[in-house]
């Protein structure tokens, strides 16, 4: 199982735009360095979701936004670890959808259940794999500053 580091603020933040956007998904992408231990992430980006046929319950990046957040980071000196989304009243684990529409092989796929408004689970899974054939998500332990992520947003 691999291992995805965050950052308190960066985790706080990733749950509370999945508040912000309730009733609709969020999304964003997770900025940081690969290392041998697994992304560590330093920097979260909220994107807007360009979906406008059901926003409730899929997102969509528009490539234009991710290019210039890719662009962005690379000045940075970082990487794209990752993308995150939420799921409004569904539990936090990726559905057919969401791996139909991953393609980043090697990035980290974090997903906030957010029920009645309130962030509740976040899970992350890998996007493994060679390539679009053989692609799938693996789970992965979310470490915030060292310790197994739990609801800390208090």
């Amino acid at each position: 199982m691999g291992i995805l580091h965050l950052t308190r603020a960066v985790y706080l933040a990733l749950r509370a735009h999945g508040q912000q956007t309730y009733p609709n998904e969020c999304c964003g992408v997770l900025l940081g360095r690969s290392t041998a231990a697994g992304w560590k992430v330093e920097a979260v980006v909220p994107a807007g979701n360009t979906r406008t046929d059901s926003a409730h319950n899929r997102y969509q990046i528009s490539p234009l936004e991710l290019v210039k957040i890719e662009r962005d980071a690379r000045r940075q000196g970082l990487g794209i670890a990752g993308f995150y989304h939420s799921h409004p009243d569904h539990p936090a684990r990726w559905s057919t959808t969401d791996l139909a529409e991953a393609h980043w092989l090697g990035c980290s796929y974090v997903i906030t259940a957010v029920a009645k408004g309130q962030a509740t689970v976040t899970n992350s899974f890998l996007l493994a794999g060679v390539n679009e054939e053989d692609k799938r998500f693996e789970p992965e332990t979310i470490l915030v500053d060292g310790e197994q992520a739990k609801d800390l947003s208090s």
